[in-house]
């Protein structure tokens, strides 16, 4: 029995800042007003916040901090807030980022990458500094353009193209590159597998039953 082939690298992974720090405002804001009714609450107050924490805290996580991608040699996963995607690199057909990122599966099925946001300004930015790049280089720049490119001429064609352009743009070429370099490998091959999140389903559905029957007597 042969031993699988390890990954030569570990995991990579790549998470949205903006949505954890979101995630921690929120959660504090959640613990304020909810800790507040359950410490000077009375009667039911305290039951609704309960069920209203229940509810509303495993969402906050699935949004905020669940989202995540894994990459190494052999395979893709996708944590999106309510189900984690396992993807083995022949099974990939493509990774894209239009108004938001996405993988295709070679049987047409696309999954959503939550953890990597497309933010058109972001990408703007990253046009124009490539725009005034281009411009300050040119040969018919003229006298500014040279004045330009001695000071930060030299940085501009240096610059790899990761320094270029967005950052969602940049993390889908990465996976993208790895789809295609390591689908041929041996352990790289097999079907998508899909897991549900019943760790955050199943409170969050529970604060949601309990709320309405508190509500509802």
């Amino acid at each position: 029995m042969t031993t699988p082939q390890q990954p030569e690298y570990a995991d990579r992974s790549f998470r949205s800042t903006h949505g954890i720090v979101g995630g921690l405002l929120l959660l504090g804001f959640a613990a304020w007003i909810g800790g507040d009714a359950l410490v000077t609450g009375e009667g039911r107050v305290r039951w609704i916040a309960a069920a209203g924490l229940l509810l509303v805290v495993p969402l906050i996580v699935a949004f905020t901090f669940r989202p995540a991608v894994y990459a190494n040699d052999d395979r893709m996963r996708v944590r999106n807030p309510f189900r984690t995607v396992d993807l083995p690199w022949a099974s990939v057909a493509d990774v894209r980022a239009g108004y938001s990122s996405e993988v295709v599966t070679t049987d047409g099925t696309k999954y959503q990458l939550w953890s990597v946001p497309v933010s058109l300004r972001e990408r703007k930015r990253a046009a124009r500094r490539q725009d005034r790049t281009d411009a300050g280089s040119g040969p018919g720049a003229g006298s500014a353009g040279i004045l330009s490119a001695l000071g930060a001429g030299r940085a501009g064609r240096d610059a790899t193209p990761a320094a270029k352009s967005a950052g969602a743009d940049q993390t889908v070429a990465d996976l993208r590159e790895l789809a295609e370099r390591c689908a041929s490998r041996p352990t790289a091959q097999g079907a998508p597998h899909v897991r549900w999140a019943y760790e955050i389903l199943a409170p969050a559905l529970a604060g949601l039953v309990l709320l309405i029957v508190l509500l509802a007597v």
